[in-house]
């Protein structure tokens, strides 16, 4: 997740994602289901009957981290090692590399699991689900800690703020293991992602592309506490699209269920 494009692309799916799992957690809430028994339409008989029963979300997942992969490749100048073997010595390169590829792996395990398991049942696939969204950010939490050990000032502020969201929804993932339809969970789930997704995407353009043309400054003590401030107008701003959301599903399915 190095330069704008690390952070734009990554903090998109994330976005999206949320917005996926807030619009069925709120269709649950409004048509008085779980989500794991969502009111579905009939099942067609064609020839097309079997494309429509693909986990689309999953396939997203799996295209977004090979796009994710290939970007991060690209954006590597020289051989690509793990180990360099330079002098007799033996010395871990390209660490933030290797970390981005880490992630990117798990969502590309993720998208694997959610379009095997679509011909399961309901239950057995949700959970399958749920494990791999948790196993992710097992994963993607520990790694956030040790990813900003070199970073200062802006960069440092940005992404501690950005690791506590993530440990938040590491959390709520964690209590969705063994309280499935508890739709405060979901709601909390849905908010947690795309903040993190939003958020992503305003350090990208904070670090690389400010929009006031000009660079954050480290020792600029009104430039550090902005950082948290428009982290705050960021969580204001997600609520304030999780009421939206649920207003139009609330016009949209109270008809249909």
């Amino acid at each position: 997740m190095g330069g704008f494009e690390g952070h734009l692309y990554p903090g998109l799916s994330l976005f999206f994602y949320g917005l996926y799992h807030a619009r069925l957690v709120f269709r649950a809430l409004i048509c008085s289901c779980t989500v794991q028994h969502l009111p579905r339409h009939r099942q067609s008989q064609g020839k097309w009957a079997r494309l429509r029963q693909i986990h689309y979300v999953g396939l997203m997942k799996i295209l977004s981290a090979c796009i994710l992969v290939a970007q991060e490749l690209y954006a590597i100048h020289g051989q690509f090692v793990l180990i360099s073997k330079l002098y007799h010595q033996r010395s871990f390169l390209y660490r933030k590399q290797w970390q981005h590829l880490t992630l990117y792996m798990t969502f590309f395990l993720s998208g694997c699991i959610d379009v095997v398991s679509q011909n399961l049942l309901p239950q057995r696939c949700a959970a399958l689900e749920r494990g791999a969204q948790a196993l992710g950010l097992f994963l993607l939490l520990p790694l956030m800690v040790s990813h900003v050990q070199d970073s200062e000032g802006v960069e440092l502020q940005s992404h501690l703020l950005l690791t506590q969201a993530i440990f938040l929804l590491t959390l709520v993932v964690t209590a969705e293991l063994w309280a499935p339809d508890v739709p405060q969970l979901g709601v909390m789930k849905a908010f947690f992602y795309m903040l993190i997704g939003s958020w992503l995407i305003q350090i990208g353009f904070m670090l690389y592309k400010p929009i006031s043309g000009h660079q954050w400054m480290d020792d600029d003590k009104n430039d550090m506490i902005f950082v948290t401030t428009f982290f705050c107008w960021h969580v204001a701003f997600i609520a304030i699209l999780m009421i939206w959301i649920y207003g139009v599903s609330f016009l949209w399915y109270c008809y249909i269920c």
